[in-house]
């Protein structure tokens, strides 16, 4: 993982520190929501860096709270879902990508 640790991920599931089954199923969640949070925004990890309003070298709180949203939603829906039972991720996950979003992909010639 890029950005997110376990010991976040850890702490947004409530998850106990010594608990240690899960670890592995936690990295891969965290690696797939980064993955998908650079696919979304068009960025590399260092250009999400670069946007950090706080001038510190790490991704926006926006951004990380936004990934560590998206593996939540993975680790709390890990079974087939019904009709009666289908969830999406919240809507505060789009309020906080979408500004660092990239709108066009540009070639200059």
């Amino acid at each position: 993982m890029k950005w997110l640790t376990l010991k976040e991920i850890k702490q947004q599931l409530r998850i106990e520190p010594d608990f240690t089954d899960e670890d592995s199923l936690l990295v891969r969640y965290g690696n797939s929501a980064e993955a998908v949070v650079l696919n979304i925004t068009g960025r590399t990890f260092e250009e999400l860096k670069a946007m950090n309003p706080a001038g510190e070298d790490a991704i926006p709180a926006d951004v990380w709270e936004a990934t560590v949203m998206l593996v939540e939603v993975s680790y709390n829906q890990r079974s087939p879902i019904s009709q009666q039972n289908m969830s999406v991720v919240p809507y505060a996950f789009d309020m906080k990508i979408k500004p660092y979003m990239k709108l066009a992909n540009w070639k200059e010639e």
